[in-house]
């Protein structure tokens, strides 16, 4: 059965979601068919398969790109694309040209913003407006130049409070989930606990509504890059190096083609 935005909220107190980002036609069919919930069309992309060293070089055009692909495999999850870099603080038409874009255009199926409070009025009109949004808290890639680094939030109490407050005020402005990134584990419980949208966690422990994961990560392609919360759930690089290995050593000895 396809998973909605309304059928997502459902699964809150029910059972874990699962999410993965997704890039591409095959990733997401794949993903899709082996029960995933929610397919993110993150702008890691940027840093995953396009060679950039963050996500801040992808632009509105390459998130378009990437989810139009992903669209195309018709998966039964919920197909979700990244609002990218500053994107989300032009004025209100121009954020809603570009949702209308991701979704229209691409096909989409919501949109994915970083921010807390002070986009929250933003969002609620952005959600007024019939386009459904998933907020994004704690670690912000798109904020790593000002961040300087990654690290965990909400350790410290006047941060953990300022993003219990984030989150309240974003499930007020009427997102339908909340991506927690990179947030203090005990914090991550509170605020599943606090609000009544899920909570998917990315290294914020155990106690969120749901888990997602970079799609290279837990596949495996680049072990010794994996932030240290994520798991290889495959080795789909060794193979995949072990799948050309072949070919070139069957083409060089004139074993292929027969």
């Amino acid at each position: 059965m396809k998973t909605t935005t309304l059928s997502l909220r459902k699964l809150k107190g029910q059972r874990p979601i699962v999410a993965a980002t997704a890039y591409d036609a095959l990733t997401a069919r794949y993903a899709a068919e082996a029960g995933v919930d929610l397919l993110l069309v993150g702008d890691s992309v940027g840093n995953t398969l396009l060679g950039f060293a963050n996500t801040i070089p992808v632009t509105l055009d390459m998130m378009v790109h990437h989810t139009s692909a992903v669209a195309r495999a018709r998966p039964e999850a919920l197909v979700v694309a990244d609002v990218p870099f500053v994107e989300a603080h032009f004025e209100f038409k121009q954020v809603l040209a570009s949702c209308q874009r991701l979704m229209q255009v691409a096909g989409a199926e919501a949109v994915k913003i970083e921010g807390g409070s002070g986009l929250a009025g933003k969002i609620g009109r952005i959600v007024d407006a019939g386009v459904p949004v998933m907020g994004h808290l704690g670690l912000q890639p798109q904020q790593v130049q000002v961040l300087g680094r990654y690290r965990r939030f909400g350790v410290k109490p006047a941060e953990a409070e300022q993003l219990l407050e984030d989150a309240l005020a974003l499930e007020r402005a009427g997102v339908f989930a909340v991506v927690a990134e990179m947030v203090e584990p005990n914090l991550a419980r509170t605020m599943t606990e606090t609000l009544k949208v899920p909570l998917i966690g990315i290294g914020s422990g155990p106690g969120c509504d749901g888990q997602i994961l970079v799609s290279t990560d837990l596949l495996g392609f680049v072990p010794d890059a994996m932030p240290s919360f994520a798991h290889a759930f495959a080795a789909v690089g060794d193979e995949m190096k072990r799948g050309f290995a072949a070919y070139v050593m069957a083409v060089r000895a004139g074993k292929f083609p027969k």
